[in-house]
């Protein structure tokens, strides 16, 4: 794998990392209000989701 590809991609993630706090901090600040009440199951899950989402993606484009 090339370096150059994956700091590319950190950077595309930190993009749009940034993008819902910098076009909406409101509704960024109560989502992770909210995602801070939430329990470990659900937040596992989530995260788990997540996961698997992004490997099929990568899978499916690569």
């Amino acid at each position: 794998m090339d370096v150059s590809l994956l700091l590319s991609a950190l950077a595309l993630v930190l993009i749009l990392e940034g993008l819902l706090p910098f076009v909406a901090p409101g509704v960024w600040r109560r989502t992770m209000a909210e995602l801070v009440t939430l329990d470990n199951g659900k937040l596992r899950l989530m995260g788990l989701a997540s996961l698997s989402i992004g490997l099929l993606l990568l899978w499916f484009f690569a």
